[in-house]
């Protein structure tokens, strides 16, 4: 699956809290993860179907009802993708953070 499917499924509060459920307790049912909405049971699996279509989460049927689990791969290249930024914002972190001890001793060796 594409980065931006993942990005664009990613996008919704419900959908990033359902990924939330589903990493506390993996195997759920549609219906026990919609009680956590206030929202309609077609809405919650509409959110699941963007969430499964994105392989951020896999299907299985046990009888008839459809338990969710949460598929981290999608999330380890997305991850994998933002080392480099991650890496390079640290870096201005530590600049600043140097920066400003030696304001901060410039300024009390002044006094």
């Amino acid at each position: 699956m594409s980065a931006d499917h993942v990005f664009a499924a990613l996008a919704s509060p419900a959908r990033r809290e359902l990924l939330r459920l589903l990493l506390e307790e993996d195997g759920q049912p549609a219906g026990r993860l919609a009680e956590r909405f206030a929202m309609s049971r077609p809405s919650v699996s509409e959110h699941l179907k963007v969430l499964r279509d994105a392989g951020l989460v896999a299907e299985t049927r046990k009888g008839r009802e459809r338990l969710y689990r949460l598929e981290p791969a999608p999330l380890m290249e997305i991850r994998d993708w933002l080392g480099p930024y991650e890496r390079f914002w640290r870096e201005k972190l530590a600049a600043l953070t140097t920066l400003l001890d030696e304001m901060e001793d410039d300024d009390a060796g002044s006094r």
